[in-house]
């Protein structure tokens, strides 16, 4: 019991600083990308801790609670996986964690938080059907929901028996990661936004706690895509490091390739073909009497 609490603590702080390290690397190969020096690797964590003493602004309380909200909920998130949970549930958590941001947007009076919680709420709608999809195929091929025993010895690595699930999981991910061209929500490049979208209203202390469950978020999006090469052990560790050092640079090439599309275009787009892609191996593994 001691052994489990301290993974979770040891989880708890090392996710964040893992995800702020994996958006800062974003940030510097984009950078030379574009012949740019760009920032050091550690700034989204100097940019948290400036937000964190600046001066508490908010328009109302609710907001503030949303705020929390969507911090607490995607640690728990972090928590249920760690511990081999119910996959379904622990997806169903993370998108409470989606919803209650799209609700502290709501919550305000700017036409543009809203607006961008509109466009959230859209992406949501975009994305979730081919996780819901992901969790599925998982338990047709492993014949289990909980994560401990995808990872259990003797398991087999998932991407083998879904391959175009991952490829749909991988566009999902780029919607998540606010990637071009799914980034009509919000983007984190500066020269695309005039107003921030759904985290407009949100300065100092409230902004930095958005920003922490972002690094939880960009940790555990890097994480399912290590998981599709489990059981865990020293040769497969290296395989799904590999596998997401890859996923790593696929979104920043597509971030630094394609321009930004219509929301109305990017549901139809994930709907009908990276939809159908997904269902198309979970009929691939009835067909081959996987399940």
């Amino acid at each position: 019991m001691s052994e489990t609490i301290i993974k979770l603590l040891i989880a708890i702080v090392a996710a964040p600083l893992v995800g702020a390290i994996i958006a800062g690397l974003d940030r510097k190969v984009t950078a030379r990308m574009q012949g740019r020096v760009g920032p050091p690797i550690l700034q989204p964590i100097y940019d948290v801790l400036k937000l964190l003493i600046k001066q508490p602004i908010f328009l109302n309380r609710v907001q503030i609670l949303y705020a929390f909200m969507h911090l607490a909920f995607m640690m728990l998130t972090l928590v249920l996986l760690i511990l081999g949970q119910d996959l379904l549930l622990t997806l169903f958590v993370h998108a409470f964690a989606t919803i209650s941001l799209i609700l502290g947007g709501m919550c305000v009076r700017s036409p543009y938080s809203r607006i961008g919680s509109q466009r959230k709420t859209l992406m949501l709608l975009a994305y979730e059907p081919i996780l819901v999809i992901m969790v599925v195929g998982i338990y047709l091929s492993q014949g289990s929901f909980m994560a401990s025993d995808v990872v259990a010895a003797g398991a087999k690595p998932l991407l083998l028996s879904l391959p175009l699930v991952f490829i749909a999981y991988m566009m999902a991910m780029a919607i998540e990661l606010q990637k071009s061209p799914f980034d009509v929500a919000s983007s984190h490049h500066a020269h695309q936004e005039i107003v921030k979208g759904v985290t407009l209203e949100y300065a100092g202390p409230f902004l930095a706690i958005i920003e922490i469950a972002h690094f939880y978020e960009v940790f555990l999006l890097f994480a399912v895509v290590y998981f599709f090469w489990a059981p865990y052990n020293l040769a497969n560790a290296a395989v799904g490091m590999a596998l997401a050092a890859g996923a790593f640079l696929f979104h920043i090439v597509l971030d630094n390739t394609f321009a930004r599309l219509p929301a109305m275009w990017i549901v139809r787009f994930m709907w009908v073909i990276v939809f159908l892609m997904a269902t198309t191996n979970i009929i691939w593994l009835y067909r081959l009497g996987t399940i």
